[in-house]
């Protein structure tokens, strides 16, 4: 009698997958886009640096760092520039949105004015930091509510006699989302409620006598 051949069973391991390779290769495709997908912000914004040279004009002191509009764009620029706290006397920084000048002239601020809070100098090394990395974080998450589209951006002031943080709108007489952009702002930074945040319209600032510009509205 003749043998009966018995098929073995093949194992799971033996199998060999021709585009196994081919496969790994899509894997790691798929896997390199997503960490390379970011997350986009609802609007574009430009950094700007002010070095207060007095051999230069103001508007040569002014200059564009970058321009940014995803959250890992966002944090790559600040991990990599100066802290507000570490900046020379009449120094600062601005955050506006893209397209708009951090100057009274430009004209989407003209019409405008500014939610302006003063720190002690005492404070640059407490508390600085902290309170304009906050306003930035209000700027570009729209932190604002429909308010936002009124807001054009933020300064921080870096002065001998004490330093100021302000959120520049663009209308000053729009009083409903001035005050809701105003006590947002104050809120956000976690501010003792002694503790005054003012608002001041941009020509009220250009045109005052002294040195004090007349509030329109004070939280």
């Amino acid at each position: 009698m003749g043998e009966t051949m018995v098929e073995q069973p093949v194992k799971h391991q033996d199998v060999v997958d021709p585009l196994a390779g081919e496969k790994e290769k899509v894997q790691d495709v798929k896997m390199g886009k997503e960490i390379q997908v970011k997350h986009p912000l609802q609007n574009k914004w430009a950094l700007w640096f002010f070095k207060n040279d007095k051999l230069k004009s103001w508007a040569n002191n002014l200059r564009l760092i970058t321009t940014f509009d995803s959250v890992e764009d966002f944090w790559c620029v600040y991990n990599h520039i100066q802290l507000a706290s570490k900046l020379g006397l009449g120094c600062d920084y601005s955050l506006f949105k893209d397209g708009i000048r951090p100057m009274w002239e430009d004209e989407k601020n003209r019409c405008g004015g500014r939610w302006l809070v003063n720190i002690n100098k005492n404070q640059r090394q407490v508390e600085l930091d902290r309170l304009w990395l906050e306003t930035l974080l209000c700027l570009i998450g729209e932190a604002f509510g429909d308010a936002s589209e009124q807001v054009c951006g933020a300064v921080v002031n870096i002065r001998p006699k004490g330093d100021k943080l302000a959120v520049w709108t663009g209308v000053a007489d729009n009083a409903e989302s001035v005050m809701k952009i105003g006590k947002t702002f104050k809120e956000r930074l976690t501010l003792p409620a002694k503790s005054p945040v003012v608002y001041e319209k941009h020509l009220d600032t250009a045109n005052k006598t002294g040195s004090q510009t007349k509030s329109k509205f004070t939280l």
